[in-house]
């Protein structure tokens, strides 16, 4: 097959076809690999699982970011739950929170003294997760908690507490595993960070 430049078609024994970006190239480090992923979702599983016995629970996600994540954890929680999704916007084409939170897409069902246990993929500011859960307040749940993949903490301005954390990282600008710059790289495995030189130019 001839290189070509990303996205552009070439011709190969007559046949028109379209080369595939490779994602993996725009990544200077991987953070966390897809095997720890898999084992840190595992505990947390366990740790939901023995918290939530007996209680009406619902898993409410973050959209888009925390889909992966949300699928492996409940597949992890052999308890009777429920899915929910909020959708909202504070990044937008940026690599930081605008501090400025749009609900897009809230709740489909009641939540009133139901036990609410939000799935996010990341925690940074605080600003986005404060929100939500202001928000959720109103609705009156029994409980609400907090589980988020990855914790940022050098990036905080609103605490806010963590009551499942999959991994502490550093101050530094992740995709993969549901991550996204630009809505692109949610699909790569694992969490990487994203070269400077990718998202330069929109800063």
């Amino acid at each position: 097959m001839r290189s070509t430049r990303r996205g552009t078609a070439i011709c190969e024994n007559d046949r028109v076809t379209t080369a595939i970006p490779t994602l993996g190239a725009d990544i200077g480090e991987i953070l966390i690999d897809e095997a720890a992923i898999n084992a840190r979702v595992a505990e947390l599983g366990a740790e939901v699982t023995r918290d939530y016995a007996g209680r009406d629970l619902v898993l409410v996600s973050i959209l888009k970011g925390a889909l992966p994540f949300l699928a492996d954890l409940m597949r992890q929680i052999p308890l009777p739950l429920t899915l929910d999704f909020m959708e909202v916007s504070s990044y937008g084409a940026a690599t930081t929170s605008s501090g400025m939170v749009r609900i897009l897409k809230d709740l489909a069902k009641p939540i009133e003294g139901r036990h609410v246990l939000i799935v996010e993929d990341i925690l940074d500011t605080g600003h986005t997760l404060a929100h939500i859960r202001g928000h959720l307040e109103t609705q009156r749940p029994a409980s609400i908690r907090l589980c988020a993949l990855l914790d940022k903490p050098a990036r905080r301005i609103i605490p806010i507490a963590v009551d499942y954390r999959g991994f502490e990282i550093a101050d530094k600008f992740v995709v993969g595993y549901g991550l996204d710059y630009a809505e692109r790289y949610r699909n790569l495995p694992f969490i990487g960070v994203l070269k400077p030189e990718v998202y330069a130019e929109a800063e």
